[in-house]
C-alpha cells in the first residue's frame, strides 16, 4: 500500500468517525503491550445460514481494521480471523431448513458431523462455512477462515485447554458466580464428545487429573464412566469459556459482539485475565431487528438475507447500512433498502468536494478502504444551461412505473435520450442501478402502489400544469421543469404557502399539498422523485400523456384490474 497523505493521517488521530475511535484503542494497546502484528476476529455460529447481521460483523470489523492501517501508517501488521464455531452440539432444527427429520435424528451432535440437509457437502456445518466464505469472498473481504472443529482436532488449541485444565477450580468459580443453582451442580466447562454417539455431552465431570490432561465423566443414560482427554479435539468448552480460550490461544486483540452479549463479554474476558492474557478490545454493536421489532436470528430465518438485499441493491448500500450508527437498533427489512442505496449515492457525490476531516467522517471513504469510486454523474448542456445529475433509485422505480416495461433497454432509451454520451459501457453501476430498480419496483413497490382520482382544484391545476408543460422548448432542463411545476402551483390558492422563507403576497411558497397531490395521481405514491428532474429524463410529451392518462381515470383503472389478477394468482 502506498504511503498515507500526511493530512490524512492527521486528520484521522482526530477523526470522531466510530472506526478511528475504535482504531484508536487498539494502537494505544499495542503501545502498552509491544505486539508487533493485531489480530482481528469475527465468530460465525453456523447452526444456520449465515444472516446479514454475520456480515455486519466482518463489515465493521474491517472497516476498524483499514482505520488503524492509516493511524499506523500501514507499519503494524494485521490480520482478520473469520471462526466459526462448527464443533458446537446442534441443539434444535433452524425453522429455515429442508429435510428437518435428517437434521433431527442427529440432535446433539457436533455440526461438523451433523449430514448436510442440502446435499452439497459432507455436513451441515461445513455447508454453512462454505456459505459464509462465499458471501465474504464476493464482498472481496481480506480474511482467514478457521475452523473450530479442525483447530480443536489439529492440536492448536491443546496448550490452553491444558492450562484451563489446570486452573480448572479458578476457571469455575468465575462461571458458577454466573449460573442458577440447579446449573451449577451440574456444570463444566468442558463438554466431552460421546465416543459412541459422537453427542456433545452436558455432563457433570467427576474428576480432573491434570496430570493425565483427561477428565472423567459418567453417561447418564447408561451410567457407563469414561476417561477422556481434553486435547486433540475429543471435548470441546462451554462458550463462554471457549471464547476465552480462542482470545488466550491465538492472541486476538480486537473482536466486536452484539449488545445481547455483554454479559458473556465481562465473563469470557475475566476467564481471558484468569489464563493470564489480555481480553482483546472491542464495543458492544445494537442488534438488527425484523419489520416487527424481533431481533433477526439465524434459526428463524427471519429478517433479510445476503441475497435479497444484493437481489434489490448493490453491495456499498448494504455496507452503508452497516456503517451508520452501529450503537443504535436498527430494523432490517425490504423497506430500507431505496433510502439507503440513495443515502450512498448522496454521500459519494460529495466526497470529492470535502476536505480530509469530512472525507474520513463520510460513510464511503470506510466502505472503499479509502478509495471511494468516482460518482457516475450524467452531464447535459452547456454554458449556463449545463447541468449534472445523479440518478437516484426514487427516480428510476417512477421511470419504471410510467414506462410500464421491465425492460432494461426500454429505460436505457430514457436516459439516453436525456444524455446521449452515456450508456450501460460508460456507466455500469447505473446498469445495475436500472436492474434493481426494475426488481424492486416489481416485488414491492407495485403492489402497494394507490393511484388516487384528482379533485376539481387538482384537475384544474394538472391542466394548468400541462398547458405550462407544452410551452416549454423540447430541451428543458430539470430546473426549468421545476420552476415551471412551482409557478402553476403559486397561482392556486390552495398550494400557496405564505410563510415559506422568502415568501410574498405577490410570489408565495409552495406547499407540499401541491407535490403531494402530484406523486399520489401520477404515481400512485406518497412521496417521489424531484419533479423536475423526472419530467427531464422521462420526456415533456411522455410527462403530458401521463397527466392525461391520470385525468381519464385510467391509471387508477389499470392498476385496480392489476391488483384484482394479482388476487387471481
Amino acid at each position: 500500500m502506498p504511503a498515507f497523505d500526511p493530512a490524512l493521517v492527521d486528520a484521522a488521530q482526530r477523526s470522531a468517525a466510530w472506526p478511528f475511535e475504535e482504531a484508536r484503542k487498539l494502537v494505544a494497546r499495542i503501545e502498552k503491550s509491544g505486539k508487533k502484528e493485531v489480530l482481528f476476529e469475527t465468530g460465525y455460529g453456523p447452526s444456520g445460514l449465515p444472516h446479514i447481521g454475520t456480515f455486519g460483523e466482518v463489515a465493521r470489523t474491517s472497516m476498524v481494521r483499514h482505520a488503524f492501517r492509516v493511524l499506523t501508517g500501514d507499519s503494524v501488521p494485521t490480520r482478520l480471523i473469520a471462526f466459526s464455531d462448527d464443533m458446537d452440539g446442534l441443539r434444535k432444527v433452524p425453522d429455515n431448513m429442508p429435510n428437518k427429520e435428517l437434521l433431527a435424528a442427529n440432535l446433539g451432535k457436533p455440526l461438523t458431523e451433523v449430514p448436510d440437509p442440502f446435499g452439497t457437502h459432507d455436513s451441515f456445518g461445513r455447508h454453512n462455512n462454505a456459505r459464509l466464505r462465499a458471501f465474504l469472498d464476493q464482498f472481496g473481504f481480506d480474511y482467514e477462515f478457521k475452523s473450530s472443529t479442525d483447530a480443536y482436532r489439529a492440536g492448536e488449541f491443546d496448550a490452553t485447554l491444558l492450562k484451563i485444565l489446570a486452573r480448572y477450580d479458578a476457571v469455575m468459580k468465575i462461571m458458577l458466580a454466573t449460573l442458577r443453582e440447579e446449573r451449577a451442580a451440574t456444570y463444566s466447562p468442558f463438554l466431552p464428545i460421546h465416543p459412541r454417539t459422537r453427542v456433545v455431552m452436558q455432563v457433570p465431570i467427576d474428576e480432573v487429573d491434570v496430570a493425565a490432561g483427561t477428565i472423567a465423566w459418567a453417561d447418564p443414560a447408561t451410567g457407563e464412566r469414561f476417561v477422556t482427554p481434553v486435547t486433540g479435539g475429543h471435548v470441546k468448552l462451554q462458550w463462554k469459556p471457549d471464547w476465552a480460550m480462542r482470545w488466550t490461544a491465538l492472541g486476538i486483540d480486537y473482536e466486536m459482539a452484539g449488545k445481547d452479549l455483554i454479559d458473556s463479554v465481562k465473563v469470557s474476558s475475566a476467564i481471558t485475565r484468569a489464563l493470564d492474557a489480555t481480553p482483546p478490545e472491542g464495543f458492544n454493536y445494537e442488534l438488527f431487528l425484523d419489520e416487527q421489532g424481533q431481533k433477526i436470528s439465524k434459526s428463524k430465518g427471519n429478517g433479510l438475507t445476503i441475497d435479497e438485499w444484493l437481489t434489490y441493491a448493490s453491495p456499498e448500500s448494504l455496507s452503508l447500512f452497516m456503517y451508520s450508527r452501529p450503537r443504535e437498533a436498527k430494523k432490517l427489512h425490504f423497506d430500507v433498502i431505496p433510502r439507503a442505496v440513495d443515502e450512498y449515492l448522496q454521500f459519494l457525490g460529495g466526497y470529492e468536494r470535502q476536505d480530509w476531516k469530512n472525507r474520513l467522517g463520510n460513510p464511503v471513504w470506510h466502505i472503499h478502504n479509502g478509495e471511494p469510486p468516482q460518482p457516475e454523474i450524467i452531464a447535459t448542456g452547456e454554458g449556463e444551461n449545463a447541468t449534472r445529475t445523479q440518478i437516484t433509485f426514487g427516480l428510476l422505480m417512477n421511470l419504471v412505473a410510467v414506462a410500464n416495461s421491465e425492460d432494461k433497454g426500454v429505460l436505457w432509451g430514457f436516459l439516453q435520450r436525456y444524455s446521449p454520451a452515456i450508456s450501460p459501457a460508460t456507466h455500469p453501476r447505473l446498469d445495475a442501478l436500472v436492474g434493481y430498480a426494475i426488481a424492486y419496483f416489481r416485488d414491492f413497490v407495485k403492489p402497494a402502489k394507490s393511484y388516487r382520482a384528482a379533485d376539481e382544484t387538482e384537475r384544474a391545476a394538472f391542466l394548468a400544469l400541462d398547458a405550462a408543460l407544452a410551452a416549454l422548448p423540447p430541451d428543458a432542463t430539470a430546473e426549468m421543469v421545476q420552476d415551471t411545476a412551482l409557478d402553476v402551483a403559486r397561482a392556486v390558492p390552495r398550494y400557496q404557502n405564505l410563510t415559506a422563507k422568502g415568501a410574498t403576497p405577490e410570489r408565495p411558497g409552495v406547499s407540499g399539498d401541491w407535490w403531494k397531490a402530484i406523486y399520489q395521481v401520477l404515481f400512485g405514491e406518497d412521496q417521489g422523485p424531484r419533479f423536475g428532474s423526472f419530467v427531464a429524463i422521462y420526456g415533456i410529451p411522455e410527462t403530458r400523456a401521463l397527466i392525461a392518462k391520470a385525468l381519464a381515470g385510467e391509471l387508477v383503472s389499470e392498476h385496480a384490474a392489476f391488483v384484482e389478477a394479482r388476487k387471481a394468482g
